[in-house]
């Protein structure tokens, strides 16, 4: 039997659920501001699962039908859906996308942590043991630069091919490290580590066969949007993974909804930077184009990509 202290502990959640209803039905969804927004579909997901509760007590009969009817009437505004269209993708873009990731920005930042820290001790482990290099590269690479030449350098005679398989794998890349939250995170930092610790140990083998300078010319101009990419797509699985270890006041399975959400949409920003990253990569990174050009081409992309996420949404959005 439901206790009376459980009940009165969210009848101001479902009072809260029902004003917000009676506004949208007033009103229409657009008049609630994007706080009421985001509390509606929060305060569904919990009168959803209080009712599973409610309709376990026989005894509680009439309080299921109330919750039922409200559940329900608040089902059609919370998955009503919203028509996509070019000015709803530009809004979000815009003003929504640099919000969201300047709110959930602490996962970004561990993202980066551990991925420089990983970068920091693969670096490390080759300056010790030049053999661990090998093991990224791989033995003909290393012999490549031995003799100065790169193992990007294949990929000038097959730039339209390549600029497809390019998209695909770094797209590939980033979606398998958002995907790793659903194992509460461990593949992500798993992800997250490895693409540190490979980029490290391949920076300091090109060193030692001075060729650092090819190296970084190649990878400045798609790397200042490739390697924020995946920051952020490991920033997405992170905010997943924390969804299922701490729901906090929500129940578990309305946590890993609103993390689900969260998570997609800001792994949904990489996919135009990695188009462009991927074009670039094909087209421009390999050739023998002025090595201050890439240098130039990869500090304005960083410097807007900064100022788009840093920015953008400060202000309100026109309606």
């Amino acid at each position: 039997m439901l206790s009376n202290l459980w009940i009165d502990s969210r009848k101001n959640n479902w009072n809260r659920l029902d004003a917000l209803v009676h506004q949208v039905e007033a009103s229409g969804v657009k008049s609630l501001p994007p706080s009421d927004l985001r509390d509606l579909g929060l305060l569904y997901r919990q009168a959803a699962a209080d009712l599973s509760a409610i309709r376990a007590d026989p005894s509680s009969r009439a309080l299921a039908q109330y919750l039922n009817r409200l559940v329900s009437r608040a089902h059609n505004y919370v998955y009503s859906g919203q028509r996509i269209s070019v000015a709803s993708i530009w809004q979000f873009f815009a003003y929504g996308y640099p919000r969201l990731l300047r709110r959930l920005s602490g996962y970004l930042l561990a993202a980066t942590l551990i991925s420089l820290l990983a970068g920091a001790l693969g670096a490390i482990i080759v300056m010790v043991r030049p053999d661990f290099g090998v093991m990224f590269l791989g033995a003909s690479r290393v012999a490549d630069l031995d003799h100065h030449k790169m193992w990007t350098d294949s990929v000038l005679s097959i730039k339209p091919e390549a600029a497809s398989g390019i998209m695909t794998n770094n797209i590939t890349v980033c979606f398998l490290t958002f995907a790793g939250g659903i194992t509460a995170g461990l593949f992500t930092l798993y992800s997250l580590f490895n693409n540190g610790l490979m980029l490290g140990a391949i920076a300091v083998v090109c060193r030692q066969h001075h060729m650092a300078l090819s190296l970084w010319s190649f990878v400045a101009a798609h790397g200042a949007l490739e390697l924020p990419s995946i920051m952020i797509a490991g920033a997405a699985g992170l905010r997943l993974g924390a969804g299922i270890l701490f729901p906090g006041m929500l129940t578990r399975r309305a946590a890993l909804a609103l993390a689900g959400l969260e998570s997609v949409q800001l792994l949904s920003g990489t996919i135009p930077l990695l188009i462009i990253a991927g074009t670039l990569e094909a087209f421009l990174s390999p050739t023998h184009a002025p090595i201050a050009l890439k240098f130039s081409v990869g500090a304005v992309l960083f410097t807007a990509l900064t100022l788009w996420l840093t920015e953008a949404g400060r202000k309100t959005a026109a309606p």
